[in-house]
């Protein structure tokens, strides 16, 4: 069985704890090589999740031409220009979310790959392959819940490190960027479809100028999708999808457990709530196997690359918002 030769670039704690075991165990994916810019790091990376390949630079690794595809999880500043990077020394490329700082570093990003018809590239958004969003999706268009008219979307933990790249203003921190992303992208998942304005309010941290807490209301005419997000209130994540006949509530939504069931919860006015429990999977070997695949197969990646900059766009949009006290339009 083919299997796709992957490169990290960079020894990034999602991608030592969580990534790269994850895609060891993919059927179509093999990591050959890992790159930091510190040559220690990566050979203690290497030796612990036994990479074959060690590289002090991310250009080096980006020169081996027996490597087909890149994972790229530095820090949000630095993603586009590897990103670039990678496309021009021939690479398929999956990126960690958000794959850009903004709506136009993102278009730059897509006019480049436009000179490489033959690579894939792809925003991060792993909850998209585990089976319990496939389902919830699926249900909504049955009308399971009849017609949707509101999303609620949650997502926090508390961070107030000021060393912590998550909290670095200049690297892209900050809540929108780090978690309110998977908000605002669950949303336009599940209803399939974009907002024509949104309302944003955001409180930043006075110390690092990052936003800590923030919230927002998606208008996607016939219904709406509110969210918030901080990186300074006690963890917790839920999703709500709310229809005519009933709801879905998915109970872990974004940090689903590699080794334990999923479950969401479908209620019924008058019922039982009905448990759908899913079997213990990791997504982020499905993402792999998911990206992999569509290079051996020679066919498209399921989500199309303007779903990046959509996403972008509307976390513009909140901050904008937040500055004007108005409604801002957007896609």
């Amino acid at each position: 069985m083919k299997k796709i030769k992957w490169g990290i670039l960079s020894t990034a704690k999602i991608g030592l704890q969580k990534v790269i075991p994850a895609m060891q165990q993919s059927e179509y994916c093999d990591i050959v090589a890992i790159a930091s810019r510190d040559a220690a790091k990566a050979q203690e990376a290497a030796a612990k999740l036994n990479i074959p390949l060690v590289y002090s630079s991310y250009e080096d690794l980006l020169l081996n031409e027996e490597i087909d595809a890149v994972y790229i999880p530095l820090p949000n500043h630095m993603h586009v220009p590897y990103t670039e990077l990678a496309l021009k020394y021939g690479k398929h490329v999956l990126c960690e979310k958000p794959i850009a700082l903004s709506a136009a570093e993102a278009e730059r990003l897509a006019n480049t790959k436009a000179q490489y018809p033959q690579l894939k590239l792809a925003e991060a958004f792993m909850y998209r392959f585990h089976p319990q969003w496939k389902r919830a999706k699926e249900l909504v268009k049955q009308g399971a819940i009849g017609e949707v008219k509101t999303i609620q979307a949650f997502f926090s933990y508390y961070n107030v490190d000021p060393n912590n790249i998550r909290n670095i203003k200049e690297a892209g921190g900050g809540g929108l960027m780090d978690i309110g992303c998977y908000c605002i992208s669950q949303s336009r998942y599940i209803l399939d479809s974009e907002p024509s304005r949104v309302l944003g309010v955001v409180e930043y941290d006075s110390s690092t100028h990052t936003d800590r807490l923030a919230s927002g209301i998606l208008d996607f005419g016939n219904a709406t999708a509110t969210f918030t997000c901080s990186t300074q209130l006690n963890p917790f994540q839920r999703f709500h999808v709310l229809g005519t006949k009933g709801s879905i509530e998915i109970e872990i939504p974004v940090n689903t457990p590699p080794d334990a069931p999923a479950k969401i919860l479908l209620h019924k006015a008058g019922q039982a709530t009905e448990e759908i429990v899913f079997e213990a999977v990791n997504q982020y070997t499905l993402q792999g196997d998911a990206f992999s695949k569509a290079i051996i197969e020679g066919r498209e990646l399921e989500t199309d690359f303007d779903d990046a900059i959509n996403n972008m766009k509307i976390i513009e949009a909140i901050v904008e918002s937040n500055k004007s006290g108005r409604w801002v339009n957007v896609i």
